[in-house]
């Protein structure tokens, strides 16, 4: 960076470059020997090297972690979302006795946040499913009605607190009785009568009850990821995440069969919808990943695969406003990880356009040969070696599959190794073999 250029004078690119600085920086870790800080600082570079569109020393791997750590310590979801104490205790064993380039954690949420917040959108153990469940379910539903986007695009944040978020959330429901924030205006009094009803000062203990049981799970968290990096174990490059306006409001608003039949019956309320949605998209993201001092914004990207719309359909209504968004964290300096749910094999041509070392995509059932033909030159790409496979084959199998995988994407660099999904249930050899493979196929000459 020039000496004493402002942030908002720099080009993408040099934006973009002080943000791999920042990567690479020595952490203030206290490192459990000079070993573990060697491997901090040569893992964090093998994944800078890729993300820059270089060969690194071989292919980084990604492992599948999903609840897989449960599995191994012998406990249940249930326990690790409700007992932050149990949580750390399997966190840790699996940080201790798997090889990993980066640690992830357990995907345990905190249940008695959910609890507090009366969540709808998904069931848990303990929240709606069995205490031995061993995953979250997804309850979709209409939560925004066919007539309300006028409501959305006229007010966004009105929106939310007042209609969506009693919808999704139960402790949220008297939200429904508050007046509008822009109607206080010179003296307030009608604005705050609402506040005066014991339902409503009740909603607001609650988000101070959740505040609270919040800092404990983020604590058990940082516990967790501060022993991982001592112990000479990156995490994922830092930044934010986001979702493509599209998504936005077809998993959790529309739902699905609301918002198919919206692309029919109301397009341009849709299509505005979605451009206002970006526009919150674009300020949240680019928020979120300067305070992580990071470097990018992941995308699970739901509703475009293949088969899933039709061609002019993805071109005219999930693109496009994905498309606004990927731009401006671009134009920002952020890199863009999309992770491409189902099959994109009949999108690549189409989502090819941005600049060389901006994007990542991490494909789920695309066809590995096509995506490294199509995006090879200019996109960083990973996966897909199929959960089912990881789950249910042989450690042989598995080494197999990824040997072709990395032969075939590898070239070149800007490849890693990960799977399609996240992994609950797995012998853990099937594990380990991603990590020997990779040593032994992925290594650069």
């Amino acid at each position: 960076m020039e000496k004493g250029k402002e942030w908002a004078e720099m080009t993408p690119e040099e934006k973009r470059t002080e943000r791999f600085k920042w990567q690479l920086e020595r952490p203030a870790i206290n490192f459990a020997s000079p070993e573990a800080e060697k491997a901090y600082m040569i893992r964090r570079k093998r994944l800078v090297d890729v993300y820059q569109m270089k060969e690194p020393d071989r292919v980084p791997v990604q492992m599948p972690f999903g609840n897989m750590p449960l599995e191994w310590a012998g406990t249940s979801l249930r326990n690790a979302m409700y007992d932050y104490n149990e949580f750390k205790r399997v966190a840790k064993k699996f940080i201790h006795d798997f090889e990993m380039d980066t640690y992830m954690g357990p995907g345990a949420l905190p249940g008695r946040l959910y609890d507090l917040l009366d969540y709808k959108l998904y069931k848990w153990p303990g929240g709606g499913l069995p205490d031995d469940a061993t995953g979250l379910q997804f309850v979709e539903g209409e939560y925004m009605l066919a007539d309300e986007y006028d409501d959305l695009i006229r007010d966004p944040s009105d929106f939310w607190l007042r209609v969506y978020l009693p919808r999704v959330m139960g402790s949220f429901e008297p939200f429904g009785k508050l007046r509008p924030h822009t109607s206080m205006i010179e003296i307030p009094t009608g604005y705050f009568a609402p506040y005066a009803r014991p339902e409503v000062q009740a909603a607001l203990q609650m988000l101070i009850d959740v505040g609270k049981e919040m800092a404990q799970w983020q604590a058990a968290m940082a516990e967790c990821t501060r022993e991982a990096q001592e112990f000479g174990l990156p995490t994922a490059i830092p930044g934010s995440g986001a979702r493509a306006p599209f998504d936005t409001l077809g998993d959790t608003m529309r739902g699905t069969q609301g918002i198919m039949m919206d692309m029919f019956r109301q397009p341009d309320k849709l299509l505005k919808a979605m451009d206002v949605i970006a526009d919150i998209t674009i300020d949240t993201a680019i928020a979120g990943a300067n305070a992580a001092r990071g470097l990018t914004v992941g995308f699970p990207l739901h509703k475009g695969a293949d088969g899933f719309m039709s061609d002019k359909q993805f071109n005219t209504f999930y693109w496009p406003p994905l498309k606004k968004v990927i731009l401006a964290l671009i134009n920002e300096g952020l890199m863009v990880s999309l992770f491409a749910e189902g099959s994109y094999t009949m999108r690549l041509e189409k989502v090819n356009e941005f600049p060389k070392g901006t994007v990542i995509w991490r494909f789920d059932k695309t066809d590995m040969a096509i995506a490294k033909k199509a995006l090879g030159d200019k996109c960083v790409i990973a996966g897909n070696v199929p959960a089912s496979l990881i789950s249910t084959g042989t450690a042989q199998e598995v080494k197999e599959y990824c040997r072709r995988l990395i032969e075939t994407c590898a070239p070149g660099g800007a490849y890693i190794l990960s799977a399609g999904s996240s992994v609950t249930r797995a012998p853990a050899e099937n594990l380990r073999v991603m990590m020997e493979a990779a040593k032994e196929y992925g290594v650069y000459k």
